[in-house]
């Protein structure tokens, strides 16, 4: 592919591959650019994110007086469009 320059900074923008979609990201998180063609394979890889994001149901432990904090669970995207941002 030819090179892109961000519109905002004029940073070179950087290829990554996402699944089968190619997106080319501002190195500055100004914006991400991809073809037309490539929307539906973005909208494919969204949902199948979203329905491999089953909520488990795991029984609570009972609460002694022993016990510690857990430690916090980690922060989940919204949405896998959230990830190309990271």
């Amino acid at each position: 592919m030819e090179p892109l320059s961000c519109p905002q900074c004029g940073a070179e923008m950087v290829d990554r591959r996402t699944g089968l979609t190619t997106v080319r990201q501002c190195p500055d998180g100004h914006g991400v650019f991809l073809a037309r063609a490539d929307i539906g394979g973005l909208v494919e890889a969204e949902t199948d994110w979203h329905r491999s994001s089953v909520h488990d149901t795991a029984q609570l432990p009972r609460i002694t007086g022993a016990m510690s904090e857990p430690p916090p669970a980690p922060t989940r995207a919204r949405a896998w469009v959230e990830t190309l941002f990271d």
